[in-house]
């Protein structure tokens, strides 16, 4: 009997990274009748996918719509995330994909008068739907648009070496004390190299510990392989709940303290406690960051998890008492103190993530924030933009010595880091997003803390600026067409 066949597409729905759970957990909670639309980019137009790839594509979407959450699956969730509610598990029981009403695939040739299966052209998606259940098909999509592209587009390649590769680079970054995550679902070369490359990672923890050395390998954003590893789910939030908001309300000025607020709300203190800075810009969150929590928002159990507002009150002024929440927009914005002075978003949260934009003057900026508001106890920084593990040992002696722990989220420099077979130069991965592109009707942007990451409306991107008095940078080595290699290196 000959091996197994090479699994392909996406069969769970955990294959999915858990920020996109935590999110529709908070969704589900806060804006459940909210609609909203994404839009695709693809930040290397030169590497096209062909008619064959979007024709795979297009079977792949069908098969989404069959994919339930299993019951072993539920359990691992109960035991793995104990800050998911039980409203929240007992709505992705019975949560369904709807690929053939929500999603749309286009295929434009380049040569309109190709039609042979090897046309090579754009591909565009427009999902729409609830924001509660059009959430869940970022990461699909991305890992599935990568496995076309590499399974029909460019093919100089194979699988030879992936698992020895992710151990050789895990052992670096244990060996020299790095505590780090694997987050590269959403540009994977395939489903069965992050198979390896878990494997490798995996590998490398169990004899980094025999050996003694200080680092760690702290799990993975993948749902589906922390579950079939045994390792931690990791991950907290990402650009999309605080766009989502921010276009939702029209209230930029207050989106970033909003997206806080809320986002306790559901979760409360001391867990999924890493904010991320940059959406529109850090100087903007760090403004926020600062401000005392309001004296109304706690996590509820059972079915009122679900509501805008629960009936439970307090008068007691500590975040772990943080009453009911308002349904959005009317949530007043500031509060009144009625005994001591209430502890900031600063002091609640673990630490933030640096995702955009120069990481040596994002230290220096955070350090002078903490300093400024008198935190003096170790926050962590966690680094996830394109890292590889030189980067890794960089950012960790520079936050280290600004009195941080740092952390890092490695994704596509370990699932998609390939040489073609014939020359052995850089088979280079697709650098592709989707990001929410409207909410209740109005568009979301994102500014980022470099010019390359900016998107959606240019009008409004512009407004958003003025308003928040937004400083444009860009930083020299974040051109995002080529953040992992050119055609040609």
């Amino acid at each position: 009997m000959g091996d197994s066949p090479i699994p392909e597409g996406i069969s769970s729905l955990l294959d999915t990274d858990l920020y996109k759970l935590t999110m529709q957990c908070a969704v589900l909670k806060y804006f459940p009748d909210v609609e909203v639309t994404y839009g695709f980019t693809n930040r290397t137009p030169d590497m096209k996918l062909s008619r064959q790839a979007y024709k795979w594509l297009l079977e792949q979407m069908e098969r989404l719509e069959n994919i339930t959450i299993t019951p072993d699956e539920i359990d691992f969730l109960q035991k793995s995330c104990p800050y998911f509610n039980d409203a929240y598990l007992s709505y992705l029981r019975n949560f369904r994909l709807k690929p053939s009403q929500q999603l749309q695939i286009k295929f434009t040739p380049d040569d309109s008068t190709n039609d042979d299966d090897t046309a090579v052209g754009v591909l565009e998606y427009a999902v729409s739907g609830l924001w509660v259940e059009t959430i869940l098909y970022e990461i699909p999509l991305l890992a599935l648009t990568s496995e076309a592209y590499f399974k029909f587009c460019d093919t100089d390649w194979n699988h030879n070496g992936q698992e020895e590769k992710a151990y050789a680079k895990g052992m670096t970054l244990l060996e020299h004390g790095c505590i780090f995550s694997e987050f590269g679902s959403r540009r994977r070369r395939d489903y069965h190299t992050h198979d390896l490359v878990m494997k490798g990672l995996c590998r490398a923890a169990e004899d980094a510990q025999q050996k003694g050395f200080p680092g760690k390998f702290s799990g993975t954003s993948n749902v589906h392989f922390a579950m079939k590893y045994s390792v931690a789910p990791v991950g907290t939030v990402a650009h999309e709940w605080y766009m989502g908001i921010a276009a939702y309300t029209n209230d930029y000025e207050n989106a970033n303290e909003m997206g806080l607020r809320y986002w306790l709300g559901c979760f409360g203190e001391g867990v999924l406690g890493v904010a991320l800075t940059d959406t529109f810009g850090t100087p903007a969150f760090l403004e926020a960051f600062s401000k005392p929590i309001p004296d109304y928002t706690t996590p509820s159990r059972g079915l009122e998890a679900t509501f805008p507002s629960s009936a439970a009150t307090t008068e007691i002024n500590t975040p772990e008492s943080l009453a009911d929440i308002k349904p959005p927009i009317s949530a007043p914005s500031h509060h009144t103190p009625k005994q001591a002075p209430q502890k900031t978003y600063a002091q609640v949260f673990t630490g933030i993530r640096q995702d955009s934009g120069d990481p040596k003057n994002f230290v220096k900026l955070v350090r002078e924030f903490y300093d400024k508001q008198g935190i003096t106890e170790k926050k962590v920084i966690v680094f996830s933009d394109s890292l590889k593990v030189d980067n890794c040992l960089e950012y960790k002696a520079i936050s280290e010595q600004a009195g941080f722990q740092p952390t890092f989220g490695v994704g596509t420099f370990f699932t998609n880091d390939f040489t073609k077979l014939s020359t052995n130069a850089k088979s280079i991965p697709l650098n592709i997003v989707i990001k929410i592109a409207s909410a209740g009707g109005r568009p979301a942007v994102k500014l980022s803390d470099n010019l390359g990451k900016n998107t959606g409306d240019k009008q409004l991107v512009q407004e958003v600026k003025r308003r928040l008095g937004y400083v444009e940078s860009v930083w020299e080595d974040g051109n995002e067409a080529t953040r992992w290699g050119k055609k040609g290196d």
